[in-house]
């Protein structure tokens, strides 16, 4: 067998998120339904993380081995012909074979979309905020993520992580145009629901109902309870996911 990534895309409205679990449909439930009827046998996939439910990745990252010498342009055709229209595989590359999606990933980016009209087209994929926004303070606030490593206060409650430590490389908000923002952030992790957290709290900034110093303090307190607000799902997007280059074959 010869571990490979699978590098591929999904659009997450219809899905509960990345992993599997009973009595619901999941990303990873469909991929392995498709390995499986491929090759004719179990194929897990281990995934670079957990999306929540509702989330897109533009670009996610899976481990699994195969059966030496695998036609790996066939296998991605043939996936691609039985998965879903909104889940896509863009490559399926040869890894070393203790190469791990989750454990030997460097850095993750992920981006939220927002727009301040009212938009037909965008709703699915972006989230409606005030015209008179701020985006100079929320960038202030954003700023600020850089300087600390314990993100206890945008973490999900009682989930089953050692440390809430996270490396956040930098946090920025980036003009599309006159009426749509992107939130981009990079870290070497995330928590569960960090990043609609921040974008969460970083809206109330944008309002005026928090200052950027009050920004800090929130981080400080390290309590879920005194962050905003989670901002909603559809509009986050795992865009990238980085490895060493020694990793690949």
């Amino acid at each position: 067998m010869q571990r490979h990534f699978i590098i591929f895309s999904y659009d997450g409205a219809a899905y509960h998120g990345w992993q599997v679990q009973p009595n619901a449909r999941t990303v990873q439930q469909e991929l392995e339904g498709a390995l499986a009827t491929v090759l004719r046998e179990p194929a897990p996939v281990v995934g670079a993380g957990r999306t929540d439910s509702g989330v897109n990745a533009a670009q996610m990252v899976a481990h699994v081995d195969l059966p030496d010498g695998c036609d790996t342009a066939q296998l991605k055709y043939k996936l691609n012909r039985i998965l879903p229209p909104d889940i896509a595989v863009s490559a399926i590359v040869p890894v070393k074979n203790d190469a791990h999606a989750r454990f030997d990933a460097t850095a993750r980016k992920y981006s939220y979309y927002v727009t301040t009209v009212k938009s037909p087209f965008a709703r699915r994929y972006a989230c409606r905020v005030p015209a008179g926004i701020d985006f100079d303070a929320m960038n202030s606030a954003a700023a600020l993520l850089p300087q600390y490593t314990d993100f206890t206060s945008f973490s999900k409650l009682h989930t089953d992580v050692k440390t809430n430590n996270c490396k956040v490389r930098y946090a920025v908000w980036r003009r599309i145009d006159d009426e749509h923002w992107v939130f981009e952030i990079e870290a070497d992790r995330f928590l569960r629901n960090m990043v609609r957290a921040i974008v969460g709290t970083l809206l109330l900034v944008g309002r005026g109902k928090l200052t950027p110093d009050g920004f800090r303090r929130v981080i400080e307190k390290k309590e879920r309870c005194a962050a905003g607000d989670s901002a909603v799902a559809e509009a986050l997007f795992l865009t990238r996911v980085d490895y060493p280059k020694e990793i690949y074959l």
